[in-house]
């Protein structure tokens, strides 16, 4: 622990961060002295926004919530929390199909670094639903964004798809 306080990690692609994203960073916030929104590289999903984009959107939408801050990382999980002095890592759980991947995520998580704790979080029922894909389809089809992402995420979207 560091300094008494209880930190929290929040990992996630988050290509584009979304209002589903926000309320988890806010009910987080609510429960940790910092919570750290960490932005994982995963080139694998061949993301559409590089990391220091989705780091510095990370970083626009949620300026000013008290003891937020936004990382980017490009090491196992369990190692940036570590890093960052974090007692757990923040996942959230929209729907069972989630459920086997982030049981096993977590019981890894655990093995790797048993003084981290894994909490889930359900999202939301308005959230329920919503994930960055659907985000990123809806954008490239012109669709409304406005009520799935913050605004900042809606103009980048636009500057980045043209539309």
């Amino acid at each position: 622990m560091t300094d008494g306080q209880r930190i929290a990690v929040y990992p996630g692609s988050f290509d584009p961060i979304t209002l589903g994203h926000m309320d988890v960073v806010k009910r987080a916030a609510q429960l940790f002295d910092k919570v750290i929104v960490g932005v994982a590289s995963r080139q694998e999903k061949h993301p559409l926004f590089s990391r220091p984009e989705r780091v510095r959107l990370a970083r626009e939408v949620t300026k000013g919530m008290d003891g937020v801050t936004v990382q980017g990382f490009d090491c196992l999980l369990v190692e940036f929390a570590q890093q960052v002095h974090a007692q757990a890592i923040i996942r959230g759980m929209r729907a069972v199909m989630d459920f086997d991947y982030e049981f096993q995520m977590a019981l890894t998580n655990r093995k790797l670094a048993p003084s981290v704790e894994t909490i889930f979080f359900v999202p939301s029922e308005r959230y329920f639903y919503l994930s960055s894909s659907l985000v990123r389809e809806l954008a490239a089809k012109g669709g409304e964004l406005g009520c799935f992402v913050p605004e900042a995420v809606v103009k980048a979207l636009r500057r980045k798809l043209g539309k």
